[in-house]
């Protein structure tokens, strides 16, 4: 159900929007629907929203907002991260409140994992 004035979907650019789903299907287990070559919409993420074709990266340095998943288990997550070809460009670091590392995904759009977990 959709709720009125809440955000609803997120729209991010993709380099190689391939890459890009086989990313977050292997780390994040997202579901993808393709709408034609430029385009796939994501679910299974806790917003839905979706990638278009672009040479535009979302990052913080470039003014972008920043999209933080919550994880119990930062270490593992951070692995997978890894393991799928993320790229770690803050390594886990300790904020009032917990813990969080960031990473670049296949197209280079950065994101940041938190735990409040030890």
């Amino acid at each position: 159900m959709n709720k009125h004035e809440a955000i609803n979907y997120l729209e991010l650019p993709a380099k190689d929007i391939s890459a890009t789903k086989a990313f977050f299907t292997t780390v994040f287990k997202w579901t993808f629907v393709d709408y034609g070559p430029e385009y796939s919409a994501f679910s299974d993420s806790g917003i839905e929203g979706g990638f278009y074709q672009s040479d535009l990266m979302s990052t913080t340095l470039k003014g972008a907002a920043l999209i933080v998943f919550y994880s119990d288990k930062l270490e593992q997550t951070q692995a997978k991260v890894e393991q799928a070809g993320g790229a770690i460009i803050k390594p886990i670091f300790t904020f009032p409140g917990g813990r969080r590392f960031h990473f670049i995904e296949p197209s280079g759009n950065e994101f940041a994992v938190w735990s409040d977990k030890e």
